[in-house]
């Protein structure tokens, strides 16, 4: 298989990320809200979900990597594993990705597409490969506010693995359903490194 020209593909991702950094939202559909009913107020847990704030993305993140760029808060640039990691986050419509880019979309042969849609079927679990803007990327899709903080560093993880292990077990380092059409090698070792260093102690 030919190597992906990765010169090539961090100019075109520096491009892609001076556009998301210039106000690119994520679209939904737009419907009419019905009048609202009041409910008391509910103290959020750090252990369940709708706990997730962009100020608490950002320390989880400068956790992992130090070096991490945020030219405003809801946008992360920053390496795990030798690979570059955006977030980008949508706070008025509740949406966050994690996107890792992988190489040139030209660059992967037919069959070899046919095989990322297997993964994505039982090893890729929670995140995805997906195509953007002629870049293969592994990606995570998910609701800002419905995160905590284990699952948005597992996210990370997962997201990470999908790229690296490309072109071999194409494995989120989690669970496999049964089902599907992959044995792949399962790397849980870089999210457990990830959650030491991304959580408090």
């Amino acid at each position: 298989m030919t190597p992906f020209r990765l010169l090539s593909v961090v100019v075109v991702v520096s491009s892609v990320a001076a556009g998301w950094i210039a106000g690119a939202t994520i679209a939904v559909a737009q419907t009419d809200t019905p009048p609202s009913v009041e409910k008391p107020p509910q103290v959020p847990s750090p252990e369940h979900e709708g706990t997730m704030t962009l100020e608490r993305m950002d320390e989880i993140v400068k956790r992992l990597d130090e070096k991490a760029q945020s030219p405003r808060l809801g946008f992360w640039q920053f390496e795990v594993e030798k690979r570059s990691v955006m977030i980008v986050t949508d706070a008025k419509n509740d949406r966050m990705r994690i996107l890792v880019p992988i190489g040139p979309v030209a660059d992967v042969p037919a069959d070899l597409m046919k095989r990322l849609m297997q993964a994505n079927f039982d090893t890729a679990l929670d995140s995805r490969y997906a195509v953007a803007r002629e870049i293969l990327w592994a990606t995570y899709i998910h609701p800002l506010t419905a995160l905590h903080d284990r699952q948005f560093v597992t996210a990370i993880g997962q997201t990470v693995n999908l790229a690296v292990t490309f072109g071999t077990t194409f494995s989120s380092g989690l669970l496999s359903f049964g089902g599907g059409d992959s044995r792949g090698i399962i790397e849980r070792q870089l999210i457990d490194g990830l959650l030491q260093k991304g959580l408090p102690i």
